[in-house]
């Protein structure tokens, strides 16, 4: 079956600088006339505080630009996995493993280089280590997503692409306005029959403070868009279906000058992986071999395998403000973590995955010294990770890390200054084999935001930073049928170091707002895995570094039409490829879009159609993708007088057939058809 393609748009044109200066051209001098003309109007956009960061800062104040969603319009957006969540955001995409898994790219980086936060420390789970594993978190319970692109996110570590930190209530921080407080919610999705839940309350009693959550799904296999047929015959993608729940229970001590807690959650999870095929192939030296040895085989009727998942989460999170003359608080976050999941042929346990980690991170915010307001801090953790069965492609390995930062800002006159450090070292020993391998790095980020006039601002910023490698790329050994290859690592592997420019340009007030932003990375010793040998699709991938630039643009445009209505242009592209001129494998396509939104008594809502380019830039053994169009409509109603929300949402209306070139199993696991999604909320 051949991909739809779109012929209306060019991807050759969306060049970064091309896309930026269309923008420029096409909106800022309308902007600036109207601005003349209605000098009067001066209403800036909301102020949206992300908590990532430490200091408090709010999202128009960063040097690199923040994404935060909350509220009605994080609502809107919320699907069944973070990454399909996400993908409406200027510049992140998402992997796309079937409904089940779903991890968010950033700027065409994803795995290790993409930084997936709970609160601000790491949640840990296996979806760093492939695109068939879930990310464990529930999209439902979440408060806010902040999303940090490129410098912003040093402070993390390691995460040179970007950092998701999803904001949950779990660990109260305040005492409820009310004996009990909370929200109730379901769902139900067409495309699926996906019928979802979730609930969360607060209460308290003096001091204490007590929060519950729950969630849960049940989604079937899903329909792709029109035009496409499984082998089956059918428009369902076989084993794409997915279920699970969610609990959790905080409980803190909240006091006038800060508060100690901790929570425990539960997760499970079972969903089905499409696409997964076997191969007999195993590599000699840089070629495959394929031809059965008498191991395990796989007969017809096994089916599609399945994941069944369970994290067992412990978090203790605590603050105390102005504990002593010169520090305005004092901050710790600690978690501890059981990731298992067993990869199902039929009945039969095929493949086992174990990961026990912990994180600690410590920081202290000081009182203005000089003028510089900011924080110190101290990050360390442990990961055991084991992969036992057919595809345990990694022997068991033991990594812990440590690092140390400081984050400092300062506002002189017009221009707000940032500036950040970071030492990491890191140990990742193999536990078979007994070979370790210890590295270290030093990364450092500069950048400023210039307020030039009421309502207009730029930004610049550098930072030097650099990754580890992950023990998967030091170590791995073995066949990864999620992403039809036999993975071999290199324990020679060095760190890897991303020289990155942000710069940027945004109008905050007016009738009309826009933003954009254009960045270039420049990395030594990228870390990937270079297919050196291929049969009928199986590819033989040993982790190599190279040099590698990614440069793109990001850019959206709001015009007020009056005050009911806006209309919206956005769009971004990427381009990645090695300095020797190959392109890197799975890059997003160029995007751009269109969208409407309207506000009328107690309605929300938003119709969009958004246009994929096609995706030819490919790697070697790699095939491209077409393009494609989709319509979306959102809905949201609040009653008068009541507690109860109505939300309805058609995402692809049109029934579009779309694959996502960030997949691995994209021709066996197309995207969603057409899929109709009503929800009722209850605050209380």
């Amino acid at each position: 079956m051949k991909p739809l393609q779109t012929k209306t748009w060019n991807p050759h044109f969306f060049h970064p600088v091309a896309l930026a200066a269309t923008l420029y051209v096409a909106h800022v001098h309308v902007a600036l006339a109207q601005d003349s003309a209605t000098a009067p109007e001066t209403t800036p956009l909301p102020s949206v505080t992300v908590t990532a960061t430490g200091l408090g800062l709010a999202a128009q104040d960063m040097a690199a630009p923040v994404s935060v969603l909350d509220g009605e319009a994080w609502q809107l957006r919320r699907g069944a996995t973070l990454g399909d969540s996400l993908t409406s955001e200027p510049g992140i995409h998402a992997t796309h493993f079937g409904a089940g898994a779903s991890r968010p790219i950033i700027r065409g980086m994803d795995g290790p280089r993409v930084g997936v936060l709970a609160n601000g420390i790491e949640l840990h789970d296996a979806s760093t280590i492939s695109p068939d594993h879930a990310v464990a978190t529930e999209p439902l319970l979440i408060k806010q997503v902040e999303i940090l692109r490129g410098p912003a996110a040093l402070v993390h570590g390691g995460a040179v692409g970007g950092v998701v930190n999803v904001v949950d209530e779990k660990v109260p921080t305040q005492r409820p306005s009310k004996a009990v407080e909370g929200a109730a919610e379901v769902r139900w999705g067409s495309a699926a029959n996906e019928k979802s839940g979730a609930m969360g309350l607060t209460t308290g009693a003096g001091p204490l403070v007590l929060r519950v959550e729950a969630a849960g799904r049940n989604a079937s296999d899903y329909r792709a868009g029109r035009g496409w047929r499984s082998e089956e015959g059918g428009r369902k993608v076989p084993g794409s279906y997915s279920q699970g729940s969610t609990g959790s229970m905080g409980l803190s001590w909240v006091g006038s000058d800060g508060y100690l807690g901790a929570a425990y959650t539960t997760q499970r999870a079972e969903y089905g992986l499409p696409g997964h095929e076997h191969s007999d192939c195993h590599p000699h030296g840089d070629h495959l071999h394929c031809g059965s040895h008498g191991g395990h085989v796989h007969e017809e009727g096994e089916g599609t395998p399945i994941v069944d998942m369970t994290s067992h989460r412990w978090d203790v999170r605590g603050e105390w403000r102005a504990p002593v003359a010169g520090i305005e608080a004092l901050r710790f976050k600690g978690s501890h973590t059981r990731y298992a999941h067993d990869e199902l042929e039929g009945d039969e346990v095929a493949t086992q995955f174990r990961n026990r980690a912990h994180d600690a991170r410590f920081e202290l915010q000081h009182a203005p010294i000089a003028g510089w307001r900011g924080l110190l801090g101290l990050h360390t953790g442990q990961r055991n990770f084991r992969a036992d069965g057919e595809e345990a492609y990694v022997e068991p390995t033991r990594t812990q890390k440590w690092g140390v930062f400081m984050l400092e800002e300062m506002k002189i006159g017009d221009w707000r200054w940032q500036a950040a450090l970071r030492h990491d070292q890191q140990s990742v020993k193999a536990l078979q084999s007994q070979v370790e391998r210890n590295h270290s790095g030093n990364s450092a980020s500069l950048g400023t935001v210039w307020h030039f006039q009421p309502g207009w601002q730029a930004s610049a910023s550098f930072s030097h930073a650099v990754r580890l490698p992950s023990a998967e790329e030091l170590f791995a050994n073995g066949p990864h049928m999620a992403t039809n290859s036999w993975e071999v690592g290199d324990h020679n592997l060095s760190k890897e170091t991303s020289n990155a420019w942000d710069i940027g340009l945004r109008k905050t007030a007016g009738a009309t707002t826009w933003s954009a932003n254009a960045y270039h990375h420049q990395i030594q010793g990228y870390i990937y895995g270079r297919t050196v040998d291929a049969h009928d699709g199986f590819q033989l991938q040993h982790y190599t570094q190279a040099n590698a630039r990614f440069t793109g643009v990001e850019a959206q445009v709001r015009q007020r039409i009056n005050r009911f209505v806006g209309i919206s242009l956005f769009g971004d592209l990427v381009r990645a490829k090695l300095t020797s001129g190959e392109h890197l494998p799975r890059i997003p396509a160029a995007r751009m879009g269109l969208r409407v939104d309207g506000s009328w008594k107690g309605w929300e809502g938003q119709a969009e159609w958004a246009q994929v380019m096609r995706q030819n830039r490919t790697a070697e053994y790699e095939t491209a993708t077409g393009g494609y169009g989709m319509l979306n409509l959102a809905a949201s109603y609040r009653f008068s007088n009541s507690p109860l929300q109505l939300t309805v949402k058609a995402e692809n209306l049109t029934d579009r057939l779309g694959y996502a070139h960030t997949s691995a199993i994209k021709r066996a696991a197309p995207l969603k058809g057409r899929n109709i999604t009503v929800g009722l909320r209850m605050d209380f």
